[in-house]
């Protein structure tokens, strides 16, 4: 898709606040008859401008009280390194978020666990066994301040 033009922001402003809005008062919202704006957000969807709809559960609704910014070192940066490292982390059901990094780590992970003894049994049973690791460094959130689940628009 192309530039995004006014209409199209304000819907997705929308839909970032309120996702589970019906399509005829979204089209009200942004001055659109139903059927125009169903087109437009069909089309936002089809061209991954939007990326999908879900509920945002608190992490401690689930018992998982820790969050855990881990960072990884791997043996290299060859593309078969990088490429059985990221297949494997997808697999561990922990980790929330990874990121390919430049400087001192080659990833970052956000990890959710239960307590101190939950988080050991992640590092040693999946952290530690992911392929080519050699370097894993733990920090231990104290308080969340911000977690925004979208960007400014």
């Amino acid at each position: 898709m192309g530039e995004l033009d006014a209409i199209d922001r304000s819907i997705l402003r929308i839909l970032q606040q309120e996702g589970r809005i019906s399509n005829a008062d979204l089209a009200a919202k942004v001055g659109l008859s139903p059927s125009a704006c169903s087109r437009r957000v069909d089309i936002l969807e089809k061209t991954g401008t939007i990326a999908g709809y879900h509920a945002r559960i608190a992490h401690k609704a689930l018992d998982y009280k820790i969050m855990v910014i881990v960072h990884i070192s791997l043996s290299g940066q060859f593309a078969k390194t990088l490429a059985e490292f990221e297949g494997a982390v997808k697999l561990c059901p922990n980790v929330l978020v990874c990121y390919l990094m430049s400087g001192e780590y080659d990833y970052i992970l956000r990890v959710a666990a239960r307590d101190l003894e939950d988080y050991e049994r992640i590092h040693r049973d999946w952290l530690s066994a992911l392929p080519h690791v050699v370097k894993i460094n733990s920090s231990f959130s104290l308080r969340e301040i911000i977690d925004r689940p979208n960007v400014g628009i």
